[in-house]
């Protein structure tokens, strides 16, 4: 058992450990008691304390004198109040259900470890769970980083969700999520300074992680980037230009919306280390997508960063390229085949 399982063992058991840590200091002063006061052999004094404890009604091992049957009083007195607690701490773990939500942290737990080139989403607020429900929907595994107890008990009932509890912005948080092994970091907390701790704390862990980073306040878009983020993205900015935007050219932003939200219709992006060989070095034209597939090659990121927008049919697959490529899941499934083949 490593320190991360004991610290969770510990937090999930701590009343229970609690409470048979009382009982177990009961017995031991009735023992020290009884051998001390009465001069009972270690037997009798742990007889005696049994007894004595459980309240089980046997005669004394000897007759006690003053001082014994003070001290008798007293520990069936404080055994009573210890008792009752550890049974109710006891009985509540068991009919609550604490045990289940303990091995069900376990088995997650376990699961998260075992995991590699995995997407981290820190914060499971609004913007963190339309993120999960994307990747998702994109079948990427992602594990959830949440620190609020409600929150976390909402994702315990939805029961399909690798989540680890606790603050993103502490390394062994972090590290519990399987940072080393992850392939990207989405930074979703409302907080512009913890997300910048988030990036900080991620870059230095894992320096070839791809850093995605909310931010509310646009001063922070520098800062962010600076820690180490890849791409800084605004909701609320994005939000109020999409609201604007249907003013101005609502069908196109309702065109964009359709295509986005359409299930059946995909924008994907194919690296040139992908293409077969014969697909390689070779122009648009020459390619035949669109024969072939009926799907689009409508933009093309070269290997400096510059996006060429709807390229021409001459334009030459160069090394470090990547495309963009649009159609319904047919098409674009089909266009797959072709690199596989």
């Amino acid at each position: 058992m490593n320190f991360s399982d004991f610290k969770h063992n510990f937090r999930y058991f701590r009343k229970l450990y609690f409470a048979i840590g009382f009982v177990f200091v009961i017995l031991l002063l009735g023992i020290i008691g009884y051998v001390t006061i009465e001069h009972y052999s270690l037997l009798d004094a742990v007889f005696m304390t049994v007894i004595t404890v459980a309240t089980v009604g046997y005669r004394e091992v000897q007759q006690l004198d003053a001082a014994g049957k003070i001290f008798t009083s007293l520990l069936i007195i404080t055994s009573i109040g210890t008792f009752a607690y550890a049974i109710s701490v006891i009985t509540r773990y068991v009919i609550e259900g604490e045990f289940q939500t303990y091995f069900k942290h376990y088995r997650v737990n376990r699961e998260v470890q075992k995991l590699s080139g995995h997407v981290i989403v820190c914060g499971y607020g609004r913007n963190g769970k339309q993120a999960c429900e994307q990747l998702r929907s994109e079948n990427e595994i992602f594990v959830a980083v949440e620190s609020k107890h409600d929150i976390i008990s909402q994702m315990r009932e939805e029961g399909d969700i690798l989540f680890v509890e606790g603050d993103a912005t502490q390394d062994e948080v972090l590290i519990e999520a399987g940072i080393g092994m992850a392939k990207a970091l989405i930074s979703a907390l409302p907080d512009d300074a913890a997300n910048v701790f988030v990036v900080l704390t991620a870059r230095g862990i894992n320096p070839k992680l791809k850093i995605i980073s909310r931010a509310s306040d646009e001063s922070s878009e520098s800062k962010l980037k600076r820690a180490g983020a890849d791409n800084v993205i605004m909701p609320d900015k994005i939000g109020g230009t999409h609201m604007a935007s249907l003013v101005v050219k609502p069908d196109v932003l309702e065109f964009l919306d359709y295509i986005t939200e359409r299930v059946n219709i995909k924008l994907e992006e194919i690296l040139f280390s992908h293409l077969p060989e014969h697909m390689k070095n070779k122009s648009i034209r020459e390619l035949e997508v669109r024969n072939k597939t009926g799907a689009n090659i409508i933009g093309i990121k070269t290997i400096k960063g510059d996006y060429m927008i709807n390229p021409s049919p001459d334009t030459m697959m160069e090394p470090g390229a990547k495309l963009f490529v649009l159609g319904t899941q047919e098409q674009v499934d089909k266009f797959k085949n072709i690199l596989v083949s």
